[in-house]
């Protein structure tokens, strides 16, 4: 099960908390911390909705970018074995390692692109 929800660009994380009797979100890939709950499904949802246009209007208001930036470099820790056979594929593609993982990280957002929306 994915624990997350998607309402216009903004991802929400969704937890459950047992000892509360609460569904609580919060708000993904932003430099603040927006958080919202609910009781129920239907609740929790109105609440994501909510807290994403209560942010979207605060963000308008004081000219604030509400997305992170991200700068395009990232460590990724992935095991010898496979560095070994990524760096192999690589070779016999003629690509630069870095190269082949950036085609099959676009490979795979593209694949995921029609799925997500």
């Amino acid at each position: 099960m994915i624990n997350t929800l998607k309402y216009k660009d903004y991802i929400a994380s969704i937890h459950y908390s047992s000892e509360d009797d609460v569904f609580y979100g919060k708000l993904e890939g932003i430099e603040d911390l927006v958080t919202f709950e609910a009781v129920d499904v239907k609740g929790l949802k109105k609440a994501f909705h909510d807290a994403v246009d209560d942010y979207q209007e605060l963000c308008e208001q004081t000219g604030k970018t509400p997305f992170k930036s991200f700068k395009g470099s990232f460590n990724v820790r992935v095991g010898s074995k496979l560095h070994s056979k990524a760096y192999e594929h690589a070779l016999l593609q003629g690509k630069s390692l870095n190269q082949y993982v950036h085609d099959a990280i676009q490979s795979k957002v593209e694949e995921g692109e029609s799925q997500y929306k």
